[in-house]
């Protein structure tokens, strides 16, 4: 079988309606996802049980739980918007890396793509005010300001509702 036919014949098409799950904490880590349409969320919980939110998945982003197959997943990732996801089983897609070039270049790339956006979290969390973990949200994820609720994304940057209020005012004053 040649490499185009392998990588077209281990996956499937999965519609989720806004709401659904695709992956939850937890539970092993069996399916692999690329998105094809609409949006996606993971969280994990705090210690009181809020939800805090680590992560966006848009258009062409490869959806995992974890970076090893039948892990347990390290957070619950949500539709935001109905969506529809390539899926494959994880360890199939594993097995063909380093057998099919296409398979080997799209995991390597989408796995340094989550990797630099986990990196750059954790420094923007650590380091940055709100006026910058905002203006760095709209580098990293410029097309979904008006398709998810701002609540989402002040909980991402780790700031209240206000605070991301004041912050796109400020940022709007700035490119005046």
């Amino acid at each position: 079988m040649n490499e185009k036919r392998i990588s077209e014949s281990i996956h499937s098409i999965k519609h989720l309606k806004k709401g659904d799950l695709f992956l939850q904490i937890g539970k092993p880590c069996v399916q692999i996802g690329m998105l094809q349409k609409g949006i996606m969320r993971g969280f994990v919980f705090d210690n009181d049980g809020n939800e805090i939110t680590t992560h966006f998945y848009q258009e062409n982003d490869m959806v995992i739980g974890s970076y090893i197959p039948k892990t347990n997943a390290a957070m619950t990732v949500e539709a935001l918007q109905d969506c529809e996801i390539s899926v494959a089983d994880y360890s199939q897609v594993m097995e063909n890396v380093n057998k099919d070039k296409e398979i080997t270049e799209i995991i390597t790339k989408q796995f340094q793509k989550l990797n630099n956006q986990l990196q750059a979290r954790l420094v923007s969390l650590l380091n940055l005010n709100s006026l910058e973990k905002y203006e760095l949200f709209l580098n990293e994820y410029p097309s979904l300001l008006n398709r998810i609720p701002h609540y989402y994304i002040a909980n991402y940057l780790g700031i209240t509702p206000t605070q991301l209020s004041r912050a796109r005012k400020q940022f709007i004053n700035k490119c005046k």
